[in-house]
């Protein structure tokens, strides 16, 4: 009899990592610590709760890297996916189910395998030397004395419990007719150029209009749970900055000093925006500074006033919330597993993948990578053209290293076309006619959409 597979954490990771375990043929002890200790946002015991939206996001295959990852996950024998299509309720082009049905079915699917095996209470340390092989896939709100024993052994840049994040950007959306690139007085950085930025340049008008915008747009809350959560002058919220003194971001984050505007340069900008590139393959921009809590469409309808950017296209919206997640970069392998003690593998949203899918796609990759483990066979992960593939590389390497290697850049990300290399995309039609940028837009959608599901088929067929 094989020796089992401790998975630790009951939601979407867990139970995805459980099914793709068993199903390889090795037994599995699934630890869930409800009913026993509940967190501040579940309400039942059942596996899989869905605690906020009871969408999957959108579901279209062709032309969207979300339902891109949905098709992978289904090629993969995905159990959320399977239990979805079981309960679907009617949202357009999404995928959303019925959130009780969902999680109820999960909870009896997972029970009802022979080789998974359900142990209820909380797991309040580092796992016993005797569990060889274990998958961590305790989301963010992992139980604050696991989250402590993970810090101890990872050190203090191991696990972050804040998460200030900026919006994050496709280059190819940027309008360089108005944009330019520059560093601040050309400095050249390590690795850099001199022309390391991207600039949108805002006039004393445009730039009064931006700030009563960011003051008066809608805000997001904060959740009872994160109140205790103070901000720190690293990551003032945009708008609170905004609130201190309309010249405060013209002294901050919009500074136009040492930047001239070459499409005008005898004009100098009264405030300037910068864009960071945020991915070792330059297809995603930060917006410096603008980390915010702002209700999503204000966001959009805000940032998309920045010359430039008024055809933006956001990989995620910006956002300041309490999190748990690991410096992975700096502390996991490309097969998730602690550099310091290989025997842990981590799942789900801790390692720095957000959302239900994302997080249940990781939790079907550890429990491949833990089956293979424990059967003696040999494995390679996907390649970064898929979704999946492209989701472990975001979370294992496909950061911008700062100087010391800390990987402070690493911030958690949805699945999004810029996570993977660009794809060889048809410029013309038919007639040999060029096409136009929104013919563009959706044969490059296609290009990566295509090319993943060959190389997924590929690789499973491996």
């Amino acid at each position: 009899m094989l020796k089992p597979i401790h998975i630790i954490g009951g939601g979407m990771a867990g139970c995805e990592a459980a099914w793709a375990s068993a199903n390889a043929g090795v037994p599995v002890i699934l630890h869930e610590m409800r009913p026993h200790v509940q967190t501040d946002v579940h309400k039942t015991k059942d596996l899989a709760e869905l605690v906020c939206s009871n969408s999957f996001r959108s579901d279209d295959k062709d032309n969207n890297a979300v339902g891109l990852l949905h098709e992978e996950m289904r090629l993969a024998g995905s159990l959320m996916m399977a239990v979805a299509e079981n309960h679907k309720v009617p949202a357009g082009g999404a995928l959303a189910v019925d959130r009780d049905g969902f999680s109820s079915e999960m909870t009896k699917r997972i029970q009802a395998h022979p080789l998974i095996a359900i142990e209820r209470g909380e797991i309040d340390g580092l796992p016993p030397e005797d569990w060889d092989n274990v998958i961590i896939a305790t989301g963010p709100l992992t139980s604050e004395k696991l989250a402590k024993a993970i810090q101890t052994k990872t050190g203090d840049e191991g696990l972050a419990f804040f998460d200030a994040i900026a919006p994050i950007i496709h280059r190819e959306s940027i309008d360089m007719s108005k944009a330019w690139f520059q560093s601040r007085y050309d400095k050249v950085g390590p690795g850099g150029n001199g022309k390391d930025y991207i600039n949108c340049p805002l006039d004393k008008a445009q730039y009064e209009t931006f700030i009563n915008d960011l003051i008066t747009g809608e805000k997001t809350d904060f959740k009872d749970w994160e109140k205790s959560t103070p901000y720190f002058d690293g990551c003032l919220p945009i708008e609170v900055m905004a609130e201190r003194g309309p010249e405060t971001l013209r002294h901050g984050p919009m500074k136009p000093m040492g930047l001239t505007n070459t499409h005008n340069p005898t004009v100098k900008a009264y405030a300037v925006v910068q864009l960071r590139q945020d991915n070792a393959l330059g297809t995603l921009y930060n917006i410096v500074g603008f980390q915010t809590k702002l209700k999503y469409a204000d966001q959009v309808r805000v940032f998309k006033s920045i010359p430039g950017l008024e055809n933006a296209e956001f990989a995620r919206l910006g956002g300041l919330h309490r999190n748990t997640f690991l410096n992975s970069p700096k502390l996991l392998d490309n097969r998730l597993r602690l550099k310091l003690e290989s025997r842990l593998r981590f799942a789900g949203q801790i390692t720095g993948v957000e959302g239900y899918v994302e997080s249940g796609a990781m939790g079907i990759m550890a429990g491949r990578m833990a089956a293979s483990d424990r059967l003696g066979k040999t494995y390679t992960t996907p390649p970064a053209t898929t979704a999946h593939g492209a989701l472990i590389n975001h979370i294992t390497g496909g950061h911008i290293a700062t100087t010391d290697n800390k990987t402070q850049t690493f911030q958690p990300m949805n699945i999004n076309f810029g996570l993977m290399p660009p794809p060889d995309a048809p410029k013309k039609n038919a007639e040999g006619k060029n096409l136009s940028f929104k013919d563009k837009g959706v044969a490059r959608k296609h290009a990566y959409t295509q090319r993943a599901v060959e190389d997924f088929k590929a690789w499973l067929a491996t």
